[in-house]
């Protein structure tokens, strides 16, 4: 299947023609799972809601300003853009008086943000009880896990022990964590560095997986780990370099390949038995990183890989207009949600203005 897309794009009315096709079982799994996907276009600064309708794909466009690590949790989508995280909220009684009636379970719209300054958010997680707690970042300009806070920035909340202080200087290249039972447990960082954006020159092996609070390095030696995530007794990750998904053992830190992909992979959402992995094709900056050697061959999109068999079960490619995914998350149980974000006017849709209930 191939569409053509006409998306708005920018702070001014431009256009960016997207082309994109899918497998036929991407809708399918997306209905049989009941979920819906979200994803980051950091290059373009989107935020895609992929959905399943009727048997067929949709995808709709919201722009959020460099639009990078997306969070999840009930009512509430929170989107890292350059400067700032905004929150969107969903609003159940909106969706269903939306038009056609009955065609959206959801209705998330922008509602609060929090203003940063440029920190290079890369993905981002709620941290504490069942309710939520705080909101933390992985805070790659400031190589930090850090929460925001009503009255700074943001603030330190932990750092790898091996960088010894607090300056936007991109040390070790602090991009991924995996929350655990409402605690982080595990971080990748491109390498082992404490100098100014030290990591670049160990692309090729010098990334890490680094267990949280202790600050022990479960794994040395991967090509550009991102996006850990624990399933079970499993840290499943992406060693983007080698163009894989892989798991490491959480005791002894070793690396299985459970499937290759054919991109540079980053944002990983698991559910239901499947991964859902964001692919990317190779920045000029990447030369000398094995999966490189590819460079003609490698796709961008989403590609789902079945957990029991290694095998892809379903994807979705973009052809032209967007060249890079930064992070992927599901909505479980949303199977098709209406997104109205900062900039809904510009996005094609229709801004909605809300008022609490009894009030005159």
């Amino acid at each position: 299947m191939n569409d053509a897309l006409t998306v708005a794009s920018g702070l001014v009315q431009e256009y960016r023609d997207i082309r994109c096709s899918n497998s036929d079982s991407l809708p399918a799994l997306l209905t049989q799972l009941r979920l819906s996907i979200l994803i980051s276009t950091y290059q373009t600064g989107h935020l895609v809601v992929v959905s399943a309708r009727q048997g067929r794909l949709t995808l709709t466009f919201h722009q959020f300003e460099r639009a990078m690590g997306i969070a999840v949790k009930p009512g509430t989508i929170a989107v890292c853009t350059r400067k700032e995280v905004w929150f969107l909220r969903d609003a159940p009684d909106i969706a269903a008086k939306l038009q056609p009636a009955g065609q959206h379970d959801a209705c998330f719209l922008a509602r609060t943000s929090h203003f940063t300054d440029d920190i290079h958010a890369h993905e981002a997680a709620w941290v504490g009880g069942a309710g939520g707690g705080e909101f933390w970042i992985v805070n790659t300009r400031f190589s930090c896990l850090s929460a925001l806070h009503p009255h700074y920035s943001f603030a330190p909340r932990w750092r790898p022990p091996f960088v010894t202080a607090l300056r936007p200087e991109d040390r070790c290249h602090l991009n991924g964590v995996a929350v655990v039972n409402g605690q982080p447990r595990y971080v990748t960082a491109l390498a082992e560095t404490d100098t100014p954006s030290g990591w670049r020159a160990l692309k090729l092996n010098g990334g890490c997986i680094i267990e949280v609070p202790s600050g022990r390095l479960l794994t040395r030696g991967l090509s550009l780990p991102h996006s850990p995530r624990v399933e079970g007794e499993k840290i499943f990750f992406l060693h983007s370099g080698q163009g894989e998904l892989a798991v490491a053992d959480p005791q002894i830190g070793e690396v299985t390949v459970v499937a290759s992909v054919p991109g540079v992979a980053r944002g990983l959402a698991i559910h239901g038995g499947h991964a859902f992995v964001g692919l990317s094709k190779a920045r000029p900056t990447l030369e000398g990183v094995p999966i490189v050697a590819e460079r003609d061959k490698l796709r961008c999109g989403l590609w789902v890989v079945d957990l029991r068999t290694g095998s892809v079960a379903a994807h979705l490619e973009f052809h032209t207009g967007v060249e890079e995914i930064f992070d992927v998350q599901v909505l479980p149980g949303i199977v098709s949600p209406y997104v109205s974000g900062p900039a809904a006017d510009k996005d094609l849709g229709q801004p909605l203005w809300t008022v609490p209930p009894n009030f005159t």
